[in-house]
């Protein structure tokens, strides 16, 4: 299949591109950067320019097209929110679907399959309920982002395209995202729970993630959303504690929710909050994680990494 791709050097997309290229696929990479992303990309593929959300899709890019991954977005969690920055998370996410929806809407041929990101934010903070993909949205900005992110790639379906968002959790890497950070942390002995450590995290390995991105892409069976996490959510609490362990260390320094709040502001929610999401779904449709359980899946990251 040629496959266009946003987001591509990230932390998911260039280990779903690599996934891809080595399956066979043909992949064309919109990218802000062409030559950094040349630079940067581990896997074959033809680069067009698409230096901002708001510019036109080139149409060369397009030609030929006939499945999307639509992973691009401004980085969530890398400082406090300010309403400049707010914007630019809402725009790079929602205006450049509908742009890109846009685009596609408008080719000869029908687009076989869309599969967007999105995030398990779509669900706000929800306590201990479990949260299948036929859940309410919850409330709060990221919440807000995600269903306007979602209802603006949903407009391809009119044309019958099958669309599927992936409402991706804490992706676990070994070398980038979340986990690169707290091991640093933990490592030095420095790490702990956050405020209570009774909210729930929803996590996934990226190879699992990687695969059900795949999965979704080449499965007729899947649409709709689905959520890309693995079977077994934790709290923080349990969390800090395997982490710990998989280190050779101690979880011994809570983090004051009041202190998260003075440094991140309206961020801090999302740390303070949790999503007790369910992975039903794609089981059900016949995904199979590699890595199910938080502690094996923590020790095979970190292998040779201490």
């Amino acid at each position: 299949m040629r496959i266009l791709m946003t987001g591509a050097t990230g932390l998911i997309g260039s280990a779903l591109g690599r996934e891809l290229a080595a399956a066979g696929h043909e992949i064309v990479v919109l990218a802000r950067d062409p030559l950094g992303a040349r630079s940067r990309l581990p896997f074959p593929c033809v680069i067009h320019e698409w230096a901002s959300a708001t510019d036109p899709v080139p149409e060369a890019a397009l030609a030929g097209i006939e499945g999307v991954v639509h992973l691009a977005g401004e980085p969530i969690a890398d400082g406090r929110w300010s309403e400049a920055r707010k914007r630019r998370i809402r725009d790079s996410r929602v205006a450049g679907t509908r742009g890109l929806v846009a685009a596609l809407s408008a080719l000869e041929t029908r687009l076989r399959v869309f599969v967007g990101g999105s995030a398990i934010g779509f669900y706000g903070d929800r306590g201990d309920e479990l949260l299948a993909e036929d859940a309410a949205p919850g409330a709060g900005f990221l919440a807000g982002v995600c269903v306007d992110w979602e209802r603006a790639a949903d407009r391809l379906r009119v044309a019958g395209t099958r669309v599927v968002h992936v409402r991706t959790g804490i992706a676990l890497a070994a070398d980038g995202g979340a986990l690169a950070k707290m091991r640093l942390i933990f490592a030095r002995g420095l790490g702990g729970r956050i405020a209570s450590g009774s909210q729930w995290m929803s996590w996934v390995h990226l190879e699992d993630l990687v695969r059900l991105f795949r999965f979704a892409l080449e499965n007729e069976r899947v649409e709709g959303a689905v959520n890309g996490v693995a079977p077994e959510p934790v709290t923080n609490a349990r969390f800090s504690r395997e982490l710990a362990r998989a280190l050779g260390t101690f979880a011994v320094l809570p983090v004051p929710g009041i202190l998260l709040k003075a440094a991140l502001g309206e961020l801090a929610g999302v740390l303070l909050g949790g999503a007790r999401v369910s992975s039903a779904k794609v089981e059900s449709l016949g995904f199979r994680f590699r890595h199910p359980e938080l502690g094996p899946a923590l020790e095979d990251l970190l292998a040779g990494r201490l």
